[in-house]
């Protein structure tokens, strides 16, 4: 493993992450390759390997023209037969980063375009080249089939995160193994992350990682290679997130439904994800957000009967309606749903839930298992959940009035004297979230270590506040953020 982390960094850090090397490559007027350079692999595969150039050639021009499919479709950001022009004249007047500010960057290499090699980029890209010629702080995040991820630090101290063609990875291996042609192997993979690069652009939303720009630089001995440019999330950590509160499991069960119902009816048609696991997603500030989509796919599955529409799983088939058009009904939104289903709301949205609202949770869970709903009554069903959340409309039935009576000390906390409880937002004390002051007494009351607790300032990002429990109030210190309150009798 070592060795090959090595491998990578040696193929991705040399070319752009260290300071000295990137000032060779970004020297004005260095020679671009020709327009009319063909897409076909380069140089000739070897005498004897399978398929033969023209075989490569074929599968490059088929990622192309998908490619080229996702860039002109649909009535969506950049619609319309893209122009061609050079992709790193950054030039100001598109859609801008609230952080980092875009700079200058100057005209930079200038890819083939057109139907003789790489398609036209989203319009328009807001980092480029410039922007890594002085980064800190690289680390290796990880790789994949096809692509590494980096993580350095832009020169105004942003972290983003960095993807580019892993040249040790298993992708562009077999391919050199089967064609003997690097550079055109090289391009065939690439393909798969301007695939993605277009549809982060194409697919914006709140819940789809934010493209902030790329960059086309030589690097080893292919010309020209790919780099983008991305918000950065932490990966998601299926154990962790078992242990943190319900509260925060929802909001990732929320995010991704509102993804899903985006992809099902998105400016490109309906979107699946033809590798759907948490690995493809990250976390950005307790949001759920997609990464990778080089293997989404936008086309309906063909038919002229049911059972051309069996939607397969490890555990169980459905089938689905074809429709007198001679597409599948739905297929591409109950694959995504259904993997919703078994991938997270079956682990994150019912455990340690409040109990009046677990028979609608088991509902979601239920519905999504058995594909009885679609996206929009299930996205529905976690918005109303939200607001019963968020409005204390879930405690209506639940609390009753407190049993103890409890002496206000304003301005006070109590240092010490925690105690453990699950799921709790710190760990080393007791710290929940409630709606209101009636709830934190009835929290109180159902722990049998609890005596006081301590109202912070703090909200979650439902809006409702966080709250100390404490096993007694010894020792109490001034505190003008903080309300105590101490039970008055047992």
């Amino acid at each position: 493993m070592r060795r090959r982390r090595a491998a990578v960094a040696a193929g991705f850090c040399a070319s752009f992450l260290l300071g000295s090397v990137l000032n060779v490559l970004f020297v004005p007027g260095s020679e671009p390759p020709r327009p009319g350079q063909p897409p076909g692999p380069s140089p000739a595969p070897a005498p004897g390997r399978r398929g033969g150039r023209g075989e490569l050639a074929r599968q490059i021009r088929a990622r192309y023209e998908e490619v080229q499919r996702y860039t002109r479709g649909g009535p969506g950001p950049g619609a319309g037969r893209p122009e061609r022009r050079r992709l790193m004249d950054l030039a100001r007047g598109g859609p801008g980063l609230q952080r980092p500010r875009p700079p200058r960057v100057p005209r930079g290499r200038t890819p083939p375009d057109g139907t003789l090699g790489w398609p036209p980029a989203p319009d328009p890209p807001r980092l480029g080249c410039a922007a890594l010629r002085n980064v800190s702080g690289a680390q290796y995040v990880g790789s994949g089939y096809t692509k590494a991820v980096y993580r350095v630090r832009l020169p105004g101290g942003v972290a983003v995160a960095l993807k580019a063609v892993d040249f040790s990875g298993h992708d562009l291996g077999s391919c050199v193994r089967e064609f003997g042609a690097r550079r055109g192997c090289y391009r065939l993979a690439a393909h798969k992350l301007l695939k993605e690069m277009v549809l982060l652009e194409r697919l914006r939303h709140p819940n789809v990682l934010q493209l902030y720009g790329y960059c086309y630089q030589d690097s080893e001995d292919i010309p020209d290679t790919l780099t983008t440019i991305t918000e950065l999330g932490s990966p998601v950590e299926m154990i962790q997130l078992l242990q943190t509160s319900w509260e925060d499991r929802f909001r990732i069960c929320l995010s991704l439904g509102r993804l899903l119902h985006h992809l099902a009816h998105s400016p490109l048609g309906s979107v699946t994800l033809l590798d759907f696991r948490p690995r493809q997603f990250v976390l950005v500030d307790g949001e759920l957000k997609v990464t990778d989509l080089d293997d989404a796919r936008v086309d309906e599955t063909p038919c002229e009967s049911p059972g051309d529409c069996v939607l397969e799983f490890p555990a169980r088939n459905f089938t689905l309606q074809c429709s007198a058009q001679g597409w599948c009904q739905g297929m591409n939104e109950k694959r995504n749903l259904y993997n919703a289903y078994r991938f997270f709301f079956t682990y994150l949205l019912p455990h340690s839930a409040p109990p009046s609202l677990r028979p609608l949770l088991d509902s979601i869970v239920n519905a999504t298992g058995e594909l009885t709903w679609g996206v929009d009554e299930t996205l529905a069903q976690l918005e109303k959940v939200l607001h019963l959340y968020q409005s204390g409309g879930y405690l209506q039935n639940s609390t009753n009035s407190p049993r103890a009576e409890y002496r206000r000390v304003p301005e006070t906390t109590i240092p010490q004297e925690n105690y453990h409880c699950w799921p709790s937002y710190h760990h080393g004390g007791c710290l929940l979230s409630v709606f209101s002051l009636a709830e934190a007494m009835d929290v109180c009351e159902s722990h049998s270590q609890c005596r006081a607790f301590v109202l912070t300032n703090q909200t979650t990002w439902t809006g409702r506040q966080l709250v100390f429990f404490k096993t007694g109030w010894s020792q109490t210190v001034s505190d003008p953020n903080k309300i105590t309150y101490v039970r008055a009798s047992a």
